[in-house]
């Protein structure tokens, strides 16, 4: 198993839509994180900074990260995310799933 951190801006103006679309995901969208080994997920929200947490149970992580990127109804979800989200910092997106920037691991209490 392997752990993931994610960062990305909410921007304010769409922060009620992200929210309402989050408290309701898309079954098929969950679906597919769970066929693609992905436990565990976790979004946080501080002020406008959205913080996401997943556990990775695969032995491949990039080949279900592009599984889930070619999911028709993830990449539908997207098209309804992604505008309510602004890259964070100045470093580049992680890829697949819009501006978030992946984090790397520095400490973990087991």
């Amino acid at each position: 198993m392997t752990r993931h951190g994610q960062i990305v801006n909410l921007r304010p103006e769409r922060r009620a839509e992200y929210l309402r679309l989050h408290a309701a995901v898309r079954p098929q969208v969950e679906a597919t994180l769970t066929r693609n080994n992905i436990r565990n997920y976790t979004i946080f929200l501080i002020e406008d900074t959205l913080i996401a947490y997943y556990e990775h149970v695969g032995e491949d992580h990039d080949a279900d990260m592009a599984a889930i990127a070619a999911d028709p109804a993830t990449r539908e979800w997207w098209t309804l995310t992604d505008p309510c989200q602004a890259p964070w910092g100045a470093g580049p997106p992680s890829g697949a799933g819009g501006p978030w920037r992946d984090a790397t691991e520095v400490w973990h209490l087991d």
